[in-house]
């Protein structure tokens, strides 16, 4: 149970960080145009790398990037990954 919680507790980190990351590139794109941005490849990684609900959540509440077709893929993918995952070691821990 100990894995569970400790994983679910890197969700929620990498959540958050992916999330203001998503705001943060959006204030700065409307702020200042293409200069200085978050790159793509940082957004992508961070969720892959276990923030996919963040970014949902921040791609949805800034409204940024949400024409980028590989941008869904990778969420959706991350996202349900991530889930899956979850569900696998709560299955396990429970049982």
């Amino acid at each position: 149970m100990t894995l569970v919680i400790i994983y679910s507790c890197y969700l929620v980190f990498m959540s958050l960080v992916a999330f203001f990351l998503f705001l943060k590139d959006k204030g700065m794109a409307k702020k200042n145009g293409n200069a200085v941005r978050i790159k793509e490849k940082t957004l992508l990684g961070c969720v892959a790398l276990g923030g996919a609900i963040g970014g949902f959540i921040g791609r949805i509440v800034a409204h940024h990037k949400t024409e980028k077709f590989y941008f869904s893929v990778t969420i959706y993918f991350s996202l349900l990954l991530q889930l899956a995952v979850l569900g696998c070691m709560i299955y396990l821990a429970v049982r």
